[in-house]
């Protein structure tokens, strides 16, 4: 038997407050339930339900009277675009462990104000509504790289070829090293290289700009990082590049007892750690441009000086935790995100000395200033680019010695 209109819409308000009040499992329930009496459509009922009590018109021919909908869903989604652009761009997974850690950061640094509801809120919400409200925000914004790595064979065959199992990768001070090449797509002449250093337990990462990938800069540069790490050096992977594969970095690590391996040949996959952090630090960073002046080179290393703070105490990363092949499908599961800055105070390897240097030094630091103070220094970088003549490189002889020189066109 139909009801009436007036009987259905007795029913609609009868149901509406238990309907919006319920979990996701009891609220299919009550649908299944409310249609089988009313006789709506899936979609109505579900329409009618959670705006039963203001107008809303669906169409030409049929207007609701439904509740009046509030716009705090309109500005929680303001928040978290702002969150997100602080926190550089980040997924909802990594975006949502951090927000209880970066709520009080900002707000220490009043950065960051909203009333009481609506910082629950911010917290309650899950990593799937994040993404969701911040969807279309991301259409908005939507860059490839090549090898310049020359293998190093004089050395090679010392240097053993890692494999994980020798390897304690759930302890803090193994790390992987890789160069990221700045020619801007002319891999020739001299041009500033990025030395990117990421530890595996901690995926905490430091980076350094060079001249070029001679081995003195990379050997210099990478005694600087190591200075700079919050617990000791243990071992170092690299590629099989010659700017690593030297007797220089071979007798430092044999003087200095750290573990020294290298990946295989054309096996990206060996250096997954520090490959992603090419990408997702320096290249999210810096971008793609030529850079090869000395200039340049002092305007990149006073961005990575910052970057290494926001990075490494704001960045939120996942680590795999487990992969399962169920017939063409591979699940991964990962971790909870966490910062690199978390990890390392959960190392039970790192002193409690060091950890309270972090803590003392994380108190200082406001994510939404240093943020700024990026977005500054790129658009300084990008200027440097913009600004410099188009070259193209033309080879010349000198003393029966091919090299390279920039000259500028005519």
């Amino acid at each position: 038997m139909r009801l009436t209109m007036k009987a259905r819409q007795e029913v609609t308000k009868a149901t509406a407050g238990q309907y919006r009040g319920a979990s996701k499992k009891e609220k299919g329930k009550i649908l299944d339930q409310f249609i089988a009496t009313t006789g709506y459509s899936r979609w109505y009922a579900r329409l009618v339900l959670r705006h039963e009590g203001r107008r809303l018109q669906t169409d030409k021919q049929t207007i609701v009277v439904v509740e009046r909908k509030s716009s705090t869903k309109r500005k929680r989604a303001r928040y978290y675009v702002r969150l997100w652009r602080i926190m550089d761009y980040i997924c909802g997974k990594r975006l949502q462990p951090s927000l209880p850690e970066l709520l009080p950061a900002l707000e220490r640094h009043n950065d960051f104000r909203c009333d009481r509801e609506t910082r629950t809120k911010l917290l309650r919400i899950s990593a799937a509504s994040i993404d969701r409200l911040l969807r279309t925000e991301r259409r908005k914004y939507e860059l490839r790289g090549r090898t310049g790595t020359k293998p190093g064979t004089l050395l090679k065959k010392q240097i053993p070829i890692r494999t994980f199992a020798e390897w304690d990768e759930q302890r803090p001070g193994f790390v992987e090293i890789d160069l990221v090449a700045h020619d801007g797509g002319l891999a020739a002449g001299d041009y500033c290289q990025t030395l990117d250093l990421t530890d595996i337990a901690t995926t905490w990462t430091e980076t350094l700009a060079v001249r070029n990938k001679a081995q003195a800069w990379v050997f210099a540069a990478l005694k600087e990082m190591r200075q700079k790490l919050p617990f000791s050096l243990l071992g170092i992977d690299s590629d099989n590049g010659s700017e690593f594969i030297n007797k220089y970095l071979v007798e430092y690590c044999q003087k200095q007892k750290l573990s020294f391996t290298r990946s295989r040949p054309y096996r990206k996959n060996d250096n997954c750690f520090v490959e992603q952090k090419n990408y997702s630090v320096v290249r999210r960073a810096v971008g793609y441009a030529r850079y090869d002046t000395e200039a340049q080179l002092h305007l990149l290393n006073e961005l990575y000086a910052t970057l290494r703070l926001y990075s490494n105490f704001f960045q939120p990363t996942m680590k795999l935790k487990s992969k399962e092949r169920v017939g063409s499908k591979v699940i991964k599961r990962y971790d909870r995100a966490q910062t690199p800055y978390q990890r390392v105070l959960a190392a039970a390897q790192v002193s409690e000395a060091e950890k309270q240097r972090l803590r003392a030094k994380y108190k200082t630091l406001n994510p939404a200033a240093l943020k700024r103070k990026l977005m500054r220094l790129q658009e300084r970088l990008m200027k440097s680019t913009a600004s410099k003549k188009a070259v193209r490189v033309r080879p010349r002889q000198c003393n029966n010695h091919r090299y390279f020189t920039d000259q500028p066109e005519n």
